[in-house]
């Protein structure tokens, strides 16, 4: 960031929009504004860009353009995947969806809005410490009445990945669909919905340096889902209305980026995420503690809890730090972040926590600034007990 301006360690919150991606969306909102469903020129270069765009978008996740449906958010990717698959036909004689604790919200809800109206029974599966799906309990749950088991890729809170890979094995086994939300680490680690064995996976663009309010959901080859939004025939009758065309050439380039950033970018995250514990370590001592797991989780995610603090009251302390307690979708949290709550953490240690997500424009010397202001006024605030 800037000399001055307040250091930015939100980025699983939202990204900024990268300008390349500014530049190049910029032209489909005044030049290039047809409908992408007209015969005529303005149209047709309207389609180009929206087919051009999901290539893009495809090819960061390893898959077949058209698998790839368009929709506004992550939250609507995931309720169409999981509305999708439970209502649709092939699927009537399964009555059990298998999810996990710490999923996000868009899932949960979805899940009991369909034990609430369509009574489609809902298993929740615990987490371990360190917020990994147990497995033991996965194997037990998952069974021939299974339709579909929806278990994220990473979590926004912790960076904790899940065995996705190996929960799709399980599932097929059973003859039942997986669907991951991968929101949180397409463009952040590298995702190949194939080679991960998953039906269904949601993407979001702002968690990519694109605007917010576009996004996708990938459908495996032969896999078709009940549509949420019926209508004129666009995104192959699964996600009618008219496309949002500036925001999915931002999407399919934000994506392109991602491609030929990831090694790189990943690298450099991971050993900023490490020096900035380090930093809090060498500061405060045993009173941090790193929630999440150690190994498995996201390059650019560090959630610590400080013993004796209250994170809310830490960065109310901290004007130039944008950081948060948790997810922005449990913002109105005071007994302390669900996620960590579901990991079996203490309610003071879920209270003293935050999140510090790293990104693209993350530099060492914010990092280093970042520690010198939690340290400082970890110790300038009085003790929580």
């Amino acid at each position: 960031m800037a000399a001055g301006e307040p250091v930015y360690l939100d980025h699983n919150a939202t990204t900024p929009v990268d300008p390349e991606v500014v530049a190049a969306l910029t032209p489909y909102l005044s030049v290039h504004f047809g409908n992408p469903s007209s015969a005529h020129e303005f149209g047709r270069v309207a389609r180009q860009a929206v087919d051009r765009a999901r290539e893009q978008t495809a090819a960061l996740i390893g898959a077949v353009p058209d698998r790839l449906v368009f929709t506004g958010s992550g939250s609507e990717s995931n309720a169409l995947a999981i509305h999708g698959a439970a209502l649709g036909p092939h699927q009537s004689y399964r009555r059990t969806i298998v999810t996990q604790a710490t999923e996000h919200p868009s899932v949960i809800e979805t899940c009991q809005i369909l034990w609430r109206r369509h009574r489609i029974r809902v298993v929740v599966l615990p987490v371990d410490e360190s917020g990994r799906v147990d497995m033991v309990r996965a194997r037990a749950a998952i069974d021939e009445r299974t339709l579909l088991v929806s278990v994220q890729l990473a979590n926004g809170e912790t960076g904790t990945m899940q065995p996705v890979d190996e929960l799709a094995r399980i599932a097929h086994e059973h003859g039942a669909l997986m669907h991951t939300d991968a929101c949180q680490a397409v463009g952040k680690v590298p995702v190949d919905a194939t080679a991960l064995g998953v039906d269904l996976l949601s993407l979001a663009g702002h968690k990519m340096y694109a605007p917010k309010g576009v996004a996708a959901l990938y459908h495996r080859p032969g896999l078709n889902v009940e549509p949420l939004v019926p209508g004129g025939g666009q995104e192959g009758g699964m996600r009618c209305g008219t496309e949002n065309v500036p925001y999915l050439v931002g999407l399919g380039t934000a994506s392109e980026i991602a491609a030929r950033r990831l090694p790189a970018d990943g690298e450099r995250l991971r050993a900023l995420r490490n020096s900035l514990f380090e930093d809090l370590r060498r500061g405060l001592g045993t009173r941090v503690r790193l929630n999440g797991n150690g190994n498995h989780r996201l390059p650019n995610t560090v959630n610590v809890s400080i013993e004796g603090c209250d994170g809310r009251a830490l960065l109310a302390a901290m004007p130039d730090l944008a950081a948060s307690t948790g997810s922005a979708c449990h913002a109105g949290a005071t007994d302390g972040s669900p996620v960590l709550l579901a990991m079996g953490l203490s309610r003071t240690r879920a209270r003293a926590a935050l999140r510090l997500s790293l990104g693209r424009g993350t530099s060492a010397a914010d990092v280093h600034r970042a520690a010198d202001m939690i340290v400082q006024s970890a110790g300038a605030l009085a003790p929580v007990t």
